[in-house]
């Protein structure tokens, strides 16, 4: 899988990781308030599928936390890894994903 993901590289060299962000807006929970989604959305899709194979797309996600998104602590590498795969098998659309990033940001922004 050598998709190149502009959108997540740049997250990743950013420095967004959750201890920094929870404190620049003042949020006291040591769990990022994502990881449930995330956990979700990876047990929907650990049911053996025809599009995105189990052991395929795990161990896809596996190499990506340890060769492209290293710097990344957990669950961050996780987050990223597995919206890249599916950024890669085109389930997700980057510029789809880099403009709701945006209206995120922007929200938390207002805050």
């Amino acid at each position: 899988m050598a998709v190149k993901v502009p959108t997540l590289e740049q997250v990743a060299g950013s420095g967004q990781v959750w201890p920094r962000m929870a404190e620049k807006y003042g949020a006291s929970n040591l769990v990022p308030p994502w990881k449930s989604s995330l956990d979700g959305m990876c047990d929907a899709l650990d049911h053996e599928g025809v599009i995105l194979p189990l052991l395929t797309r795990r161990n896809d996600e596996d190499r990506l936390v340890h060769e492209v998104y290293p710097m990344l602590p957990y669950p961050e590498n996780q987050l990223v890894a597995l919206t890249h795969s599916l950024v890669a098998r085109h389930v997700i659309d980057e510029e789809a994903l880099a403009e709701r990033m945006r209206q995120v940001r922007a929200r938390l922004e207002e805050s």
